[in-house]
């Protein structure tokens, strides 16, 4: 009895590589304003809700989901003028990039990024135990033909990610940079455009070229500009014949039917998405052109965020944000990130949301 006892409190050892990570954090702090998570401003029109709870008295809830979820996806070709086998739809887009990092990663294979970015890649290139290398960008956080090249020259990645606009900075990366990294790239180069709404181009027109891209993929999310980041659905615009790799590794029936509903209920909605675009890019302005006047550094966005340095107001970022938080308003520090002392990144919430946050920075301070 005493062995068995003693088997049964045994842990089984976790993975080494594992033990040295953490994993992905954002505070969820009950505040008045939160405007740390990027998430839309606005829930989806009325009219999308109604049309939503109408199609889900069609789903077969005794019956597994469309495998190959295809009538979204073809709703989502027809959106992007490119074919449905073009489209892979998924539970949000960090599952389009863990299905990358499955295909064309792994022991031995690298995946690249330039900080400062979007942490999700190096941590799930961890995890499908792929080698991480992070390129810090310049001083203005731009990749430059340089530091592309010298980096695609010393590392040859199998993956390599570009995140347009970029997370946390806002600033989209230029079309000749896109494509100088698939003229050069030996492997996979991936065009992250969770925030492709709000920017002036996208690397999805590529794909209409002649002849299109054999080596891009482009991600695209349900959680910004859709006002669905409950709902957790992603996808990407990529060539024809990954789809057929992508299913060796994703999950069987892995996107429920009720997110295949979601997502094509929204599409009909595009309009009301662009307008709800055009609102926050104004509000998006305001923040810009009010931060700058209390004398803060603060960088030009396309993205529906804004991140600032405190520096020269004499506090430091974790000051500001304490502050900000002891007055309900709660946004992202990133003061911890590569190259990011004192930077703040702040999402653009509701008008009110807005004013509420600039009164309670002019305070902070004081």
């Amino acid at each position: 009895m005493g062995g068995r006892r003693c088997g049964l409190m045994k842990r089984p050892p976790v993975r080494s590589d594992l033990q040295e990570m953490s994993g992905y954090h954002s505070p969820q702090v009950d505040v008045e304003v939160r405007l740390n998570t990027n998430e839309a401003p606005f829930p989806p029109p009325e009219e999308f809700q109604s049309a939503f709870v109408a199609e889900l008295k069609e789903v077969e809830w005794n019956r597994y989901p469309d495998r190959a979820a295809q009538l979204l996806r073809e709703d989502l070709a027809a959106l992007h003028d490119v074919e449905p086998a073009q489209i892979f739809v998924a539970n949000g887009s960090n599952e389009v990039l863990q299905t990358l990092c499955l295909t064309f990663g792994g022991y031995g294979r690298t995946a690249l990024s330039f900080t400062p970015t979007y942490a999700m890649y190096a941590q799930i290139a961890r995890t499908t135990q792929c080698r991480v290398v992070e390129v810090p960008r310049d001083e203005n956080f731009l990749i430059t033909s340089s530091i592309l090249d010298n980096a695609i020259e010393n590392e040859a990645p199998e993956l390599l990610f570009l995140c347009s606009p970029n997370n946390p900075t806002g600033t989209p990366e230029s079309m000749e940079l896109v494509r100088a990294a698939i003229g050069s790239a030996p492997g996979l180069v991936v065009v992250d455009e969770a925030y492709g709404q709000f920017a002036d181009f996208t690397a999805i027109d590529l794909f209409s070229e002649d002849p299109p891209p054999e080596s891009l993929v482009v991600t695209r999310t349900f959680s910004k500009t859709w006002s669905m980041a409950g709902v957790r659905l992603g996808y990407c615009v990529m060539p024809s014949w990954m789809l057929n790799e992508f299913e060796k590794v994703v999950l069987p029936y892995h996107l429920d039917s009720v997110k295949q509903v979601a997502g094509r209920v929204a599409l009909r909605f595009y309009e009301e998405m662009e307008e709800r675009v055009s609102q926050i890019a104004f509000e998006r302005s305001r923040i810009e052109a009010q931060v700058a006047n209390l004398g803060l550094t603060v960088w030009r966005s396309q993205a529906n965020f804004v991140m600032l340095r405190t520096t020269p107001s004499g506090l430091s970022g974790d000051e500001v944000w304490e502050r900000l938080l002891r007055r309900s308003v709660l946004v992202r520090n990133c003061s911890s990130w590569p190259g990011l002392l004192d930077c703040l990144r702040v999402t653009v919430g509701t008008p009110s949301e807005n004013t509420t946050f600039l009164a309670a920075l002019e305070e902070a301070l004081q």
